[in-house]
């Protein structure tokens, strides 16, 4: 099984770079079973509405998971209990609208995807190491597939090693820094600290550095602006043995779409 997760996904920027990647991507990689992207910052840089949510449908993303900009457009939180093919972190307080896990069907193959959100300089949520643990439980493939939309590049290591061999893969999210550190792990976990960001890395991570520098030189809030400049599509290509959910392969793409 082979799944092509794309990072963060940025306003128009973005969204716009999707289109423009896949078709060379298809061409070499053979096709995907799974196209799986963030979506939490698709909308304007803030959130997921439900237009852009059928754009990205369109597009050919069959699994849209996110963070904790997930709750920023308003009008997407009653899709949330609908729509199982958006994800919102599984660790959640009960009771949460919405799904964290889901199972998914294509073409004769099934992939179980969660989506968690880590705590390390982030808001406070339950325990993502306990909740992946009683999820995995659930599932009734081999393969399963994480996003950790955390912080810190540690929290997301430790996860990874606690689920080693258990999970198919897992990937970071919520940095928009593309890392270096793509492997599998011993029991057969394929593992990148963070994917990356889709959209315009111009500016600071995603918005125009002169729309965030005054938030750092004076403490004043200000209005962020979505970069449109050095647009770039950054995602993973993982690799699954589908009989035993091992993971195989991963590899990174960074695909410049300014011309």
């Amino acid at each position: 099984m082979r799944i092509l997760f794309i990072g963060d996904i940025m306003g128009r920027p973005g969204r716009k770079s999707v289109p423009r990647a896949l078709p060379s991507l298809r061409e070499e990689f053979g096709g995907f079973d799974f196209i799986i992207a963030n979506g939490e910052n698709s909308a304007a840089g803030f959130g997921l509405t439900e237009s852009v949510m059928n754009e990205l449908f369109g597009m050919g993303v069959d699994i849209l998971t996110s963070g904790n900009h997930v709750w920023d457009k308003k009008d997407i939180i009653p899709l949330l209990d609908s729509e199982k093919r958006i994800l919102r972190p599984a660790n959640h307080p009960e009771g949460t609208p919405g799904h964290g896990f889901g199972t998914f069907e294509k073409n004769g193959n099934v992939i179980s995807v969660i989506s968690l959100q880590g705590r390390t300089f982030m808001p406070p949520l339950d325990c993502p190491f306990r909740a992946a643990e009683k999820l995995i439980e659930k599932s009734k493939t081999p393969c399963v597939f994480v996003d950790f939309h955390a912080e810190a590049s540690s929290e997301k290591k430790a996860l990874a090693y606690w689920l080693d061999g258990k999970i198919s893969a897992l990937v970071g999210t919520h940095t928009h820094v593309q890392t270096a550190d793509e492997q599998v792990l011993p029991g057969g976990t394929a593992f990148i600290s963070d994917v990356g960001m889709t959209g315009g890395h111009g500016g600071v991570i995603g918005m125009t550095a002169e729309s965030v520098m005054p938030r750092f030189l004076y403490g004043t809030p200000t209005r962020f602006e979505i970069c449109d400049a050095d647009i770039r599509f950054q995602a993973v290509v993982i690799d699954i043995d589908d009989e035993t959910g091992r993971g195989m392969d991963i590899r990174r793409i960074n695909i410049s779409c300014d011309n």
